[in-house]
């Protein structure tokens, strides 16, 4: 019985593949492959990225860090300052687990480049009360169960508080009737102004209490 010759070149003239030829070209490629990481090694490594030097006020103290000038806001707190009550969790300003409270205004932390709050004051949700002493709204909260795996809750708590200065300032919101009237806390208003931080276990119902609680206490 005649058995063909698997290594001889196949009918179009073409080298026909075996195992011998196989290993010749995952040799080659392995030496190619070696010859251009040595090269690339031998480049030199490029400038690192200078350094900014920041100063703010951080919950009533004041800071000087020095950072990479793309570092957000958030991870300042978190990774610098270690104030690790302001969460991240979508990074991408949709959930509002981050919002802190930055020269009177609420932002999504994760968006906002720290090196624009140069010489600004931010505030936390540990800068607004602790466990022995609490915020009004903290308090609240844990008073009418605003929270559930707690995740989203300093977020929460940080825009609640905001979102009561703005009423009490006369900002409208999307669903204001009269742009020009004073708004009202009405159920309708509230969900509007908190709809930027979205509580993934449904606590919806015990957030608004909580918040509408402190708004009747400080009007």
């Amino acid at each position: 019985m005649h058995t063909p010759d698997l290594r001889a070149d196949d009918a179009a003239g073409a080298p026909a593949l075996t195992r011998r030829n196989l290993l010749l070209a995952s040799a080659a490629s392995a030496a190619g492959a070696a010859a251009s990481g040595a090269e690339a090694a031998a480049q030199p490594a490029p400038d690192p990225m200078p350094l900014h030097r920041l100063m703010l006020t951080v919950n009533g103290q004041r800071h000087t860090v020095e950072i990479d000038a793309r570092t957000t806001l958030l991870d300042l707190l978190r990774e610098h300052l270690h104030l690790t009550g302001s969460k991240k969790g979508c990074d991408h300003g949709q959930c509002g687990a981050c919002t802190v409270i930055a020269d009177g205004r609420r932002i999504n932390a994760c968006l906002s480049l720290a090196v624009l709050h140069e010489g600004g004051s931010v505030t936390t949700i540990e800068g607004l009360g602790t466990p022995q002493a609490m915020h009004p709204m903290q308090a609240a909260f844990v008073k009418h169960d605003g929270y559930q795996c707690g995740y989203c809750t300093p977020g929460q708590i940080c825009s609640a508080v905001a979102v009561i200065d703005e009423v009490r300032a006369g900002i409208p919101s999307h669903v204001s009737a009269d742009l020009n009237a004073k708004p009202l806390l009405s159920a309708q208003e509230l969900r509007e102004r908190m709809s930027g931080n979205i509580c993934r276990c449904g606590a919806y119902s015990n957030i608004v209490e909580a918040i509408t609680e402190v708004a009747g206490a400080k009007a």
